[in-house]
C-alpha cells in the first residue's frame, strides 16, 4: 500500500471547506446587495449611514402626512355629522277614487334626526308643497300619516 501523507489530506480537506464557505458567503453578499438595492430602489448612496439617513427623512415625512390627514379626517366627521344622511321618501294618492300616486313626501335628516320634511300634495287644482322642520325626531308641527311614514323610513336607515 503507497504511502499518503495525512498531512496533505487534512490540508485539502482545509481547502476544499474554505472554498465552500467562500462560495456561502459569495452567495449571501449577492442576497444582501440585491436587498440594499431594493432598499435604495436605484438611488446612488454610497454607504449604509446615508441609506439610514434617507429612511427617516421618508418616516418624518409620512409621519407628517399622516396627521395632515388625520386632521383632514376629523373636519370631514364634523362636517358629515351635518349633512343629510337619512332619507326616506313615500309616494301616494290623496284621493282613493282619483288619479295615481303623483303626491310625496321626502324626509331628509342628519346623523342626530334633525332635518325637513317636504310634502307634495297634487291636487285637481294644482299643487300644494309643505315643509316641517324636524329636530331629534320630532316636528312642532302635527305631521300626517305619510309624513310619519316617511319619517320613521329616514330614521331606520342604517
Amino acid at each position: 500500500m503507497p504511502y499518503i501523507d495525512t498531512s496533505f489530506i487534512v490540508l485539502s480537506g482545509v481547502v476544499l471547506a474554505l472554498i465552500a464557505v467562500n462560495i456561502y458567503f459569495t452567495v449571501c453578499l449577492f442576497k444582501f446587495r440585491k436587498k440594499i438595492t431594493l432598499l435604495l430602489e436605484g438611488k446612488k448612496i454610497k454607504n449604509l449611514e446615508d441609506v439610514i439617513l434617507n429612511q427617516l427623512q421618508k418616516t418624518k415625512k409620512q409621519e407628517a402626512d399622516i396627521a395632515d390627514l388625520t386632521s383632514k379626517i376629523k373636519k370631514l366627521e364634523n362636517i358629515s355629522e351635518k349633512t343629510f344622511q337619512k332619507i326616506g321618501m313615500l309616494r301616494f294618492n290623496p284621493f282613493n277614487d282619483m288619479g295615481g300616486n303623483q303626491s310625496f313626501v321626502i324626509a331628509l335628516l342628519d346623523n342626530q334626526n334633525n332635518g325637513f320634511v317636504i310634502s307634495s300634495l297634487f291636487i285637481k287644482e294644482g299643487n300644494r308643497v309643505y315643509a316641517k322642520s324636524i329636530k331629534s325626531g320630532q316636528s312642532n308641527y302635527p305631521l300626517s300619516d305619510e309624513e310619519k311614514e316617511a319619517l320613521d323610513r329616514a330614521m331606520n336607515v342604517k
